[in-house]
This record gives C-alpha cells, structure tokens and sequence, in this order.
C-alpha cells in the first residue's frame, strides 16, 4: 500500500513539474519583447489601415498642410 502512494505521489510531482515547465514556456513566449513589438506594430498598422482612420488622418494632414500653406503665403 505504501509503495502505490509514493509510486502515485511520484506520478503527481512528475505531472506538476510538466505543467509547470509548459506554463514558463508559455509565459517566456508571450513575455518576448520583440513579440510584443511586432503583435503591437501590426495592431497598429491594421488599425491605420481602417478605411475610417485613414481617409480620417489624411484629411487631417491635407487641412495641416493647407494651414501652414496659408500661413506661409500671407
């Protein structure tokens, strides 16, 4: 009876130690710094390229333009 409680807590410890060692992994995957710079780079880019943002951004910059444009002639 004792030996099939070590031969079981044995199994359990292994068990654990694997999870563990998959969650440390996983957490070093999503804690990469050059990972996380390119998931948010490609946020960004993809939020940018929302037809909404980007015609949006455009007229800002055309009206910026046309100001300073003004600004420059008087």
């Amino acid at each position: 009876m004792a030996k099939d409680d070590t031969d079981r807590i044995e199994r359990e410890i292994e068990i654990a130690r694997t999870r563990l060692a998959t969650t440390l992994d996983e957490l070093a995957v999503r804690a990469d710094p050059q990972r996380i710079a390119d998931d948010t780079k490609n946020m960004v880019v993809a939020k940018l390229n929302e037809p909404k943002v980007k015609y949006s951004l455009i007229g800002a910059g055309a009206l910026v333009a046309g100001l300073i444009l003004i600004k420059f002639l008087r």
